[in-house]
């Protein structure tokens, strides 16, 4: 480590991940990618859980190629799909049986409206509703595993996002970023009352949330391509060039809230640098909005009823 990096949360400065088994949504690109780039290199057992496999075995072949003892594998996994949802945890518990961390970090951002298979609009649904899902279903395989932790990736624009229940899915008025902000809003409502529902249980696993910051990623392509904005894209291209800082610096926080000594339940953690857009990761605070205990409560509850789920904790005396 650098003496400018002196006290700061590096790669170099991670212990040893031998032996934890960690899986990773969205893992095949971005900060997902270099997340499990870190994670692989440090020898952790790691699943890319994407919905593209070809493009996740071309990023597991890099990091092998980089780190030849590496344990890295791909799965499949669509988060738009509630079926493809549970078959992803079937099979895990089938053969795993534990987990040590779950990183909820694929998601889309600022789409045109469009719905997922289960009739979800897109960013709600994927963002929040099939990682709700997904952490249900395997959350036996946490509450087996050791010192585990939840880790669900936000955003800065979470705190211009609110929760309108008598429109989740944006059928009566959408708006692609109002969307995305409500998705971003709604991770950081579910880390918290998990978090409560932690404490409550006397649980060991732990949840956290993170935010990159401004990090120069492919996110930011997927909706101009949609809409076939060439002027966007080249606004958000010109953006990522003058200001956002690398995806490789943006993922620190994803891997400070999944392995550092120091994180408790409940933790929010994102860039220390001017108006946390930039930087090493530090713990920071979330929006009021994201700590509403009773917003929380019923987005559980509606998420539960969404994705025919319940979400089991086991009580501990």
């Amino acid at each position: 480590m650098s003496s400018s990096n002196a006290g700061r949360f590096t790669p170099e400065n991670i212990r040893s991940l031998a032996g934890r088994r960690i899986i990773v949504t969205g893992a095949n690109s971005g900060i997902g990618l270099d997340a499990t780039r870190i994670f692989a290199s440090k020898g952790a057992r790691v699943i890319l859980a994407c919905r593209n496999t070809e493009k996740g075995q071309r990023a597991r072949d890099e990091i092998v190629r980089a780190h030849p003892s590496a344990e890295v594998e791909v799965r499949q996994l669509d988060l738009a799909s509630l079926a493809s949802v549970q078959r992803f945890a079937d099979e895990y518990l089938a053969k795993d049986r534990a987990l040590d961390v779950l990183v909820n970090n694929a998601g889309v951002m600022a789409l045109p409206r469009s719905l997922t298979e289960d009739g979800f609009e897109m960013q709600i649904g994927t963002n929040h509703l099939g990682h709700f899902a997904l952490t249900a279903r395997l959350f036996a395989a946490l509450e087996a595993g050791k010192d585990a932790r939840v880790v669900n990736v936000s955003s800065l624009v979470h705190k211009g996002g609110r929760v309108d229940f008598d429109d989740l899915h944006g059928a009566a008025r959408y708006a692609k970023w109002t969307a995305y902000s409500q998705s971003k809003l709604a991770n950081l409502l579910f880390t918290f009352e998990l978090d409560r529902r932690l404490r409550e249980a006397k649980s060991s696993v732990i949840t956290a949330a993170c935010h990159p910051g401004y990090a120069a990623t492919n996110l930011q392509f997927v909706g101009p391509q949609m809409e076939k904005s060439s002027f966007v894209e080249g606004v958000m291209r010109l953006g990522n060039k003058v200001f956002a800082q690398p995806a490789e610096l943006g993922a620190l926080p994803t891997v400070y809230a999944a392995v550092a000594d120091d994180v408790r339940s409940g933790d929010f953690i994102g860039p220390d640098g001017f108006m946390e857009m930039r930087g090493y990761p530090v713990k920071v605070q979330a929006a009021a909005r994201a700590k509403d205990a009773a917003v929380a409560k019923r987005l559980w509850t509606v998420s539960e009823e969404a994705c025919k789920v319940t979400f089991a904790i086991t009580a501990h005396t």
